[in-house]
């Protein structure tokens, strides 16, 4: 299969691409294993929720998980807290989206799809009109990529929170979007928010140190099984439940 540059002018080949790109598995689950011993997050669950994700993940329903956005550390921290969590069994069937200037770099690449990423054209980067139709089909991919069982992890936020560490920025519909496009699929997706803390943050501008990453407070929420109809009525409960695990991450830190 011919693998596309990740460019904004070549987005229909890009996600062909990836509605179709699956993972290695074993790789993946090396790499997984290797960034939970550098990366040591504390995984603590709301009551039952450990016990519910389990008999999801066994059921076979897709899920999608929604986790607050400190630092580009981030998707080492989560990677190492799937592999320390009933995700364990889901790694190289677990899609992450991710920003496309991190598909530039070959090297970084071959990490990046290794982890199951789907990469994303933001309107910051682009303009807002330039990324419309790439939008789209990124949201039909996620969409397909939940009815085939895969699961979904997204930063609703959509960038790195600099303003301040215990409060959910905006969250956009897109994820809204996504899970209601799933849901026409006849794979209507659970939903859980997952808050991350670093601990205490002087300067929201500054970036953990290493030690603060490698000692994260990981907080499930318990999973939402059944979502609004609409999709701005799901991003809004998506940040009600993400602030409700942030929350408890920033407490428990």
């Amino acid at each position: 299969m011919h693998t596309p540059e990740v460019l904004l002018d070549d987005s229909d080949a890009v996600y062909d691409y990836y509605q179709r790109h699956q993972q290695k598995r074993w790789q993946a689950l090396a790499s997984y294993a290797v960034l939970a011993r550098r990366f040591r997050p504390r995984v603590r669950f709301a009551d039952g929720a450990a016990q519910q994700l389990k008999a999801l993940i066994r059921s076979g329903r897709p899920v999608i998980y929604a986790i607050n956005h400190l630092s580009k550390h981030d998707p080492y921290t989560v990677a190492a807290t799937a592999w320390r969590s009933p995700l364990r069994t889901k790694i190289g069937r677990v899609r992450v989206l991710a920003k496309d200037e991190l598909f530039t770099d070959p090297d970084q690449r071959r990490k990046v799809d290794m982890m199951g990423a789907i990469p994303v054209f933001r309107g910051k980067d682009h303009g807002i009109r330039a990324v419309n139709a790439a939008g789209q089909r990124m949201m039909d991919v996620c969409a397909h990529r939940l009815a085939a069982g895969d699961h979904l992890a997204v930063f609703p936020e959509g960038t790195c929170n600099l303003v301040d560490h215990t409060k959910v920025q905006p969250v956009g519909s897109g994820i809204g979007h996504i899970a209601f496009r799933a849901a026409k699929l006849d794979a209507a997706p659970a939903l859980v928010a997952i808050g991350m803390s670093y601990g205490p943050r002087t300067d929201p501008g500054t970036e953990p140190s290493a030690e603060e990453v490698a000692s994260a407070m990981v907080y499930f929420r318990t999973p939402v099984t059944e979502l609004p109809p609409r999709p701005g009525d799901i991003a809004r409960l998506v940040k009600t439940e993400l602030q409700a695990g942030v929350d408890e991450a920033v407490a428990r830190y």
